[in-house]
């Protein structure tokens, strides 16, 4: 498997760490809108950027993946595409900081109490978990497989994106 970029919190190693009420310091999550576009109108396609392996996506992976789909997307015009963000970052990411100064080491304590500090927050995906959906019709399909392109360098897991034909409600699905 090729080396993708934010590998050092995509595996996950430990329990769930979730319960905000009790972690003090706990940081907002960058994702601030989770619907773009039209959600009124009937489309043609459906396409879903699919997670193929199990880990965490970082908060400020699933953003800046977000904001690269929207800016093609917006191109299009409001009324002709429905993207939705499927996952929402509910994992306290924690890092034990060390200080890198000289003297440090007689300053800092190791692996004592190394419990850590909230740092971010991230979302934990199984194989096959939807992260982003766009639905738009036929004549849109290029520029949203482009973006869903641009999208899956930004990811540190392995995603596909799946393609199915919208018919009275009901899709059937493909695979691209």
């Amino acid at each position: 498997m090729p080396l993708r970029p934010g590998r050092c919190y995509r595996r996950i190693d430990t329990p769930p760490y979730t319960r905000k009420e009790y972690i003090p310091g706990v940081p907002n999550s960058k994702i601030t809108k989770f619907n773009f576009g039209t959600s009124k109108n009937s489309f043609e396609y459906r396409l879903d950027l699919v997670v193929t392996h199990l880990g965490q996506i970082r908060h400020n992976a699933l953003e800046s993946t977000r904001m690269a789909v929207h800016k093609i997307l917006s191109s299009l015009g409001e009324e002709n595409y429905y993207f939705k963000v499927r996952k929402y970052p509910h994992q306290v990411i924690r890092e034990n900081k060390m200080m890198a100064f000289a003297g440090a080491d007689r300053m800092q304590q190791g692996m004592r109490l190394s419990f850590g500090k909230p740092i971010g927050l991230a979302v934990r995906v199984k194989k096959g978990d939807v992260l982003f959906t766009v639905n738009v019709d036929e004549k849109f399909l290029p520029q949203v497989k482009e973006a869903f392109r641009i999208a899956q360098a930004k990811l540190p897991l392995e995603t596909v994106v799946l393609v199915s034909k919208v018919k009275d409600g009901v899709h059937a699905s493909e695979s691209s």
